[in-house]
């Protein structure tokens, strides 16, 4: 063909943002010598900053914003009518197309073509199954009794291609998986848009098979290739069980009522036997098939419908209080987000010590408020996600000694037990967060159980430090599955963990950290340039002599401290340029931030932060702001984003030095960075790797 006419890449995203920006930059070597082009992203309501990250990576590149995510085929379409005129590559954003690629995909149209696959691989160089026969009864019967690999390399008995030959040669076939195909002008204009009714699984099957019958035929061309890095649909129930079923409504429309009616007895006979031997996905689909509605439910349905209840529910044994505590911690962002697709109770933080007089700071307030949360007995708090419960067990934190430790322990686990009968949840999950949940989730039937490394709990101050590791060591040892989010921490403890270790970063939330058009009254009216600080004001973390010492250095600007603080603040009663403003919801906290000029992380140099990657550094970038911190490990992930500084007397030079130049890179440029650090990418890798998908 030739490459007069232009070409078109339109990549349909939904909460994309932690791999459109890699598929974007792979672009322009792809489109190397293939013509004319243009990109066009059709985003579908992402709610975690992908337009965004489209923005910063190219900015030629045309975002057409979706109302609503009414799946894969419905932001096809609407590329489709973009692109007038043009041959259309059809990308996921998870494809990374090789360079020149599109040059042969279309070198590849001939008469008769009307879809050009490349060859798909795994980001290792495996080979993906990317090919397709045409779905029949004997097909799915094929692939129920002799698995789908041994049955794709019989052409009568298995749908996926799975003979490594067929993957070498360039050939028509019926056709391929809709991660990356190239679709001339021709065969549009001559069939049409895809069919939606569908609803994200068998859109492209419909179009392809249709496309071939009307002599638009799908060519299989294997020196275009891309990598793939896989989407949920073998992970999530919801998913494979649209997948399952769709296939039956495809027959169905192709076929008849009767030949629908012998392809959903086949796919039953597919998915029983492995639902029985308990898979998540085939329980899901088994569930599907025995209620299947004419077509899929929309994408729109309340949140609490979208919960399969075959996949296992969730208990988090959390190290902070939602009652009290900032809610920008990982165990809440992690766990409002699996709360979207399964069944989670959340279990406040039954602490590491008990408050004493003489030894711990506000000791009555911090017993009155443990009082007031444990009052509030189980409660649904966030309206839009139903299926996220919070609850406070009455605790008896005193760890000293092995048998009230162990009394304390039954106790707990005695209030859950009952919690999660209450909620129908059993064999559920457990993520445990602090290592006092140890004696409480040892002896509890679970389905798995991970330890979500957050912190290292035995460098606290206040902690009998000898118990709490050894009740690390416990959770360490007994643990499915081990989180970390510092790097220097899991290194440090590989040897006890292996290969159950696992990193899973910070995210932020990129929809609520933007910033805002108009600040808080409070600090809109105080002078700048402001240095200021959000978060708790623990005194076993952020170092207040440096804050004194900020203070007394830059008395022509003002220092904000935003949180609720652990220890008097009447130190810095007599600098009149210290505005302390206190607690402020976490709804609120964007705006403030907003109002900085230079964000501080002004940490210890302790055990604690040496092995903490605190989420407050995300949350400064991701509001763009220029920081400046103490030195830590995690910190120097972002060199060119955070100025880093040894010592008091370098940290007022930083800060000094970016209060004249507006600090390291640029406003979008920081921004930039942590774009695709979604809590929604997150919490599906603690899915994934909780229910045994990793």
């Amino acid at each position: 063909m030739s490459p007069a006419r232009p070409v078109a890449v339109v990549i349909v995203t939904y909460n994309s943002a932690e791999v459109i920006g890699d598929c974007l930059r792979a672009l322009p070597a792809a489109l190397d010598g293939a013509g004319e082009s243009r990109v066009i992203v059709v985003d579908n309501a992402s709610t975690d900053g992908t337009a965004d990250v489209v923005a910063a990576t190219d900015t030629e590149v045309k975002v057409v914003h979706r109302a609503g995510n009414d799946g894969f085929a419905a932001g096809v379409n609407t590329g489709f009518a973009h692109a007038d005129g043009c041959d259309v590559l059809v990308l996921n954003a998870d494809i990374r197309l090789a360079p020149g690629s599109v040059k042969l995909l279309r070198a590849a149209v001939r008469p008769g073509v009307g879809v050009v696959a490349p060859k798909l691989t795994e980001p290792d160089g495996t080979i993906q199954h990317s090919l397709r026969r045409t779905p029949t009864v004997l097909r799915t019967l094929g692939e129920a009794v002799l698995g789908g690999d041994r049955a794709g390399r019989f052409g009568p008995l298995g749908e996926t291609i799975t003979k490594p030959a067929a993957y070498e040669r360039a050939g028509f076939v019926d056709w391929a998986t809709g991660a990356a195909w190239l679709v001339t002008r021709e065969c549009i204009d001559e069939i049409g848009p895809i069919e939606e009714r569908y609803l994200l699984y068998s859109e492209e099957t419909e179009f392809m098979l249709r496309a071939g019958a009307r002599g638009c035929r799908t060519y299989f061309e294997p020196a275009a290739q891309a990598v793939h890095l896989g989407g949920e649909s073998g992970t999530s129930p919801r998913l494979w069980s649209l997948l399952v079923t769709n296939k039956v409504r495809l027959h169905r429309e192709r076929h008849g009522k009767v030949a629908g009616a012998a392809m959903w007895a086949a796919s039953l006979v597919n998915s029983l036997p492995r639902a029985v031997k308990g898979s998540p996905t085939h329980r899901a689909a088994v569930r599907a098939l025995l209620t299947q509605r004419r077509w899929p439910a929309p994408l729109s349905t309340p949140v609490k419908s979208t919960v399969d209840k075959g996949a296992p529910p969730y208990v988090c044994f959390s190290a902070q209080d939602w009652w009290y505590h900032n809610q920008a911690h990982s165990d809440f962002q992690l766990m409002r987000r699996v709360a979207k697709h399964r069944k989670v109770l959340l279990v406040n933080s039954i602490g590491l010590r008990m408050p004493t007089p003489g030894k711990s700071t506000q000791f009555l307030r911090r017993i009155l408020r443990k009082a007031g949360s444990v009052a509030k007995l189980v409660r649904r708090p966030l309206p839009d996600v139903p299926n996220y419960y919070v609850m406070t067990p009455l605790p008896l934190p005193f760890y000293g000694s092995e048998r009230v430790r162990a009394l304390g322990a039954a106790l707990v686990r005695a209030q859950v037990r009952a919690v999660c009968l209450l909620l129908r949840m059993p064999n559920p999950v457990v993520v445990a967060t602090i290592p006092t949940a140890w004696g409480v989730v040892e002896p509890m039937k679970r389905r798995a159980l991970v330890f979500n490394r957050s912190d290292r709990h035995s460098a606290f101050p206040e902690a009998d430090q000898t118990t709490i590791a050894a009740l690390e060591d416990k959770l360490l040892t007994g643990s499915d599955h081990v989180l970390y989010v510092s790097r220097q921490l899991q290194q440090e403890e590989s040897g006890a963990t292996g290969d159950r270790a696992y990193f899973l970063d910070h995210g932020v939330d990129l929809q609520h950290f933007r910033r805002r058009e108009e600040l808080p009254a409070d600090i809109a009216n105080i002078p700048g340039p402001r240095i200021g600080f959000f978060g708790s004001l623990d005194d076993y973390l952020v170092d207040f002599d440096l804050l004194e010492r900020i203070a007394g250095e830059f008395p022509e600007a003002s220092l904000v401290l935003i949180g609720d603080a652990t220890l008097s603040m009447e130190r810095f009663a007599k600098y009149p340029n210290v505005h302390w403003l206190d607690f402020r919801p976490y709804a609120d906290i964007p705006g403030y931030g907003t109002g900085f000029d230079v964000a501080l992380m002004p940490w210890l140099d302790n055990d604690w932060i040496k092995h903490a990657n605190p989420i407050k550094m995300k949350e400064y970038l991701a509001l763009g702001l220029a920081v400046v911190s103490t030195d830590f490990p995690e910190v120097h992930q972002y060199p060119e984003l955070i100025r880093i500084a040894r010592g008091h007397d370098a940290f007022v030079e930083a800060v000094r030095q970016t209060i004249a130049d507006g600090g390291l890179s640029t406003v979008e440029g920081r921004r930039a960075a942590v774009l695709p650090a979604s809590w929604d990418s997150r919490a599906r890798q603690l899915m994934d790797l909780a229910e045994g998908q990793r």
